[in-house]
């Protein structure tokens, strides 16, 4: 792409990043108007004054695995936005309060180093003990697992496997917390997977308040209508039926239901805030009060004002009916019905309730109980009955989904079921969400149920930390380079470890890849899909998605091995192979020769520097302009994006050394992705800023390109035909987008390149102006063979 201004600039390791980050959190520490916003921008520049300060005096190199000085790669350092280390480790800083109160129990000082030792004693390691047999402790940051790990190596007798990590930790016992959390409830069970807790539902119902717009009808519907009646009846008493006013004199009983009228209105107007339409003189209720009051103070109407009054009471007549005609009276009952309806807070509060009972660090087991009607009991403590209209909860109401969604998203459920309910909607969500199953996985190889539940525990906290900004191909640090994860290496068994994590991978992967098959997998689900395929020993390389600003125009081997894998799974003529234009003959061949050359040194390859060269050249023949002009960063795009074609960004390795196998077939998977790409497409259409989104369409299509591969010649062509009846169907805009792009396809099935005549090749990423960019014209959009829509 060839806009460098709508190019999203992901940190680099350089100062002027890290100032503007700090000035830009001064300024909302300094000028915004919600005062827990600024406490947080205050805290963040905070963070970045000490990034800023670290790498003026070097105590801080950013880019490496080892960012602060004096503190190994292990520990979990404090990481701010782009990945930047602010110096100071994550499991440091003041004493918390449970530290506190365990130095004063055991009379030791308030030091952490103190705390330390008082773990490895006789009374300390009781301590321990008893929490991880009772499983009542947290673990927040990684470190907090080390000395109940050193707990349970003494126990067990594995003394000097003990002394062997304390003497590991023992440098940094001043500094670092390495007791757990005491806690009222047990560990979470390993095997439980929910996107949030019982609390964390409870906390945003809670947060829920009366919606103003909401209260303001409902006072409209169940007080100022029905007063309005009133006031219209009233004037009707001295109406004639020709319209004409025959205002009686003031000792007259009309008179002295004016004034009682008028008093109501005032304590009305006094007890009822929200609605102020009353107010509005030239409304017709205002019209009506005004008049009275006019009438009560002994004032003739003038003119004007009689005319209003004239054509407000004709005008409610003629709009509504006499007030106690059938039609009138039907249209009150049912907004009175509509103003007693409970409010979506009230109902809050009822759920609220019904959650209080249960734990509140895990997830619902059963939603329904918890989103059921509302019942007797229930609308009694609500004041359902004898109250104003809505100011209680009637027996029966029913939830309203604004008020399911909180605990519909604390369901506790296998992850395809909450993929299935919606839980789940993005291949991002299911990120987040699988640590918590491969912590179950990775744990399951110890036997023993109290190491089990520990390293669950300390996986969930590990995968909390976040990634530091790299740079020259290093990894980012592993679970297993702990030292309290290979204190207890030993005692992990082989014995069917890796079938459990194979059929985990394949569960995983094969769900990601049909409920979310338009889009590319996050790159944190990615590293989950590594940890297991590692377990599984299957051979299989997970690759990441590189940014383009920071990409240093090399590749780790891995990538080139992916490539190999698609090479045997789509090479010999496949659609996707001859769509792109790829010989997977001569990345076979590369793959061979690199893997000769890598054998013959000393030291294992870190970069493959065939595969970047091969990128490069592709980049530069089928995105015209790249490396010659244009954005840098475009360039780089596009040098990534031929290695996300190569190597089918890890869709290829999924299916041929996983194994996954899509119960809706791949001509389903297919259809599915080209929804996604018209749905991004007509997103395009208008758009100042498309660049991204274009990239994202081009994605989704080579996913779609690659599904339809591994469909029979036949079926290729049915879905083809199907794809383009759907673009017909599609607006205007988006079948002239996509008309270039179905006719390269078609093209490439019929044996011709996808960019002859009048197709394109859909790619993401482009250094000299994007053919996807303009916007087209109703004249220019169609379809190959399909007349569309208008």
């Amino acid at each position: 792409m060839n806009d460098d201004a709508e190019q999203q600039h992901l940190a680099q390791a350089n100062p002027g990043y890290a100032a503007g980050q700090l000035a830009a959190a001064l300024r909302t520490a300094a000028a915004h108007p919600d005062p827990e916003t600024r406490r947080r921008g205050e805290e963040r520049g905070r963070r970045w004054r000490a990034v800023l300060d670290g790498m003026a005096d070097g105590l801080l190199k950013i880019g490496s695995r080892t960012p602060v000085s004096g503190l190994p790669a292990w520990v979990t350092p404090e990481v701010v936005r782009g990945g930047f280390a602010t110096g100071a480790p994550s499991a440091g800083g003041p004493l918390l309060d449970f530290e506190i109160a365990v130095a004063r129990r055991a009379g030791v000082p308030e030091k952490r180093r103190a705390l330390f030792g008082h773990f490895l004693s006789e009374e300390g390691l009781a301590h321990l003990y008893e929490l991880l047999d009772s499983g009542r402790y947290e673990v927040t940051v990684p470190e907090e697992a080390a000395l109940l790990t050193v707990a349970w190596l003494v126990r067990a007798g594995e003394t000097d496997a003990a002394l062997d990590l304390v003497e590991e930790l023992a440098p940094f016992a001043d500094r670092l917390r390495f007791s757990p959390r005491p806690s009222d409830r047990p560990t979470p069970r390993p095997d439980a997977l929910h996107r949030c807790t019982v609390a964390d539902a409870s906390a945003v119902l809670a947060r829920r308040r009366p919606s103003t717009a909401v209260e303001t009808q409902r006072e409209a519907l169940a007080i100022w209508q029905p007063f309005g009646d009133e006031l219209l009846l009233h004037w009707l008493e001295v109406t004639d039926e020709e319209g004409r006013l025959r205002v009686p004199g003031p000792t007259d009983a009309w008179h002295v239901r004016s004034a009682e009228l008028l008093r109501r209105y005032r304590d009305l107007a006094r007890r009822h805030t929200h609605c102020t339409k009353h107010l509005n003189p030239k409304e017709n209720l205002g019209i009506l009060r005004g008049a009275l009051e006019e009438t009560v103070a002994g004032r003739a109407l003038e003119p004007r004002r009689l005319g209003l009054l004239r054509h407000a009471v004709a005008s409610m007549v003629r709009r509504r009916g006499r007030p106690g005609s059938a039609k009138h009276t039907a249209l009150r009952r049912d907004q009175a019905a509509q103003a007693a309806l409970p409010s979506h807070h009230a109902l809050a509060r009822v759920v609220l309730a019904r959650l209080s009972g249960l734990p509140q660090d895990d997830g619902v087991s059963d939603v329904a109980p918890i989103v059921a009607p509302v019942n007797a009991e229930e609308a009694a403590r609500s004041g359902g009955r004898g109250e104003a209209a809505g100011s209680g909860v009637p027996a029966g109401a029913h939830i309203p989904s604004a008020v399911r969604r909180p605990v519909e998203a604390a369901l506790s459920a296998p992850v395809g079921t909450l993929v299935e309910r919606g839980v789940v909607p993005s291949a991002e969500v299911l990120a987040e969400l699988v640590p918590q199953l491969v912590a179950a996985t990775t744990a399951a190889a110890h036997r023993e149920p109290v190491l089990r539940s520990l390293a669950a525990a300390n996986y969930r906290a590990f995968r909390n930390r976040r990634s530091l900004l790299l740079l020259d191909l290093q990894r980012q640090v592993r679970v297993e380079e702990l030292p309290w994860v290979r204190a207890v290496a030993a005692h992990r068994t082989d014995a069917g470890a890796d079938e459990v994590a194979a059929a985990a991978l394949r569960e995983l992967g094969g769900l990601a890849v049909v409920a979310f098959p338009g889009t590319i997998l996050p790159n944190l689900l990615i590293r989950e899909l590594s940890v297991l395929a590692r377990q599984a020993e299957l051979g299989a390389p997970f690759v990441e998605e590189l940014a383009a600003d920071i990409f240093m125009g090399t590749f780790t081997p891995k990538f080139l091995t992916a490539a190999r894998v698609a090479a045997e799974l789509l090479g010999g003529g496949s659609l996707y192979e001859r769509y792109y234009d790829i010989d997977y003959r001569a990345v076979r061949n590369l793959a061979v020769v690199e893997a000769g050359d890598a054998a013959l040194r000393s030291h294992g390859a870190r970069t493959s520097p065939g595969f970047a060269a091969l990128c490069r050249q592709r980049a530069a023949e089928l995105a015209p302009g790249t490396g010659t002009s244009g954005s840098w960063v475009a360039g780089n795009g596009a040098v990534i994006e031929q290695a996300q074609i190569l190597t089918t960004h890890n869709l290829a390795t999924l299916v041929h050394r996983v194994g996954i196998e899509p119960g809706v077939g791949w001509d389903e998977l297919a259809l599915r992705c080209f929804d996604s790409v018209c749905l991004l497409t007509g997103r395009v259409h208008h758009n100042p800023r498309p660049l991204g989104t274009i990239k994202d369409v081009a994605y989704a299509w080579r996913q779609m390109v690659f599904h339809l591969s591994l469909c029979a010649p036949q079926e290729q062509r049915n879905v083809l035909d199907r794809l383009t009846e759907e673009t017909a169907r599609r607006p205007w805009h988006i079948a002239g987008r996509l008309a270039p792009a179905l006719t390269g396809l078609r093209q490439v099935m019929a044996g011709a390149p996808a960019d002859a005549g009048t197709g394109r090749r859909l790619l993401g990423w482009s250094t000299g102006g994007h053919w996807f960019r303009p916007d087209p014209t109703p004249s220019r959009a169609h379809t190959p063979g399909v007349k569309p829509r208008r």
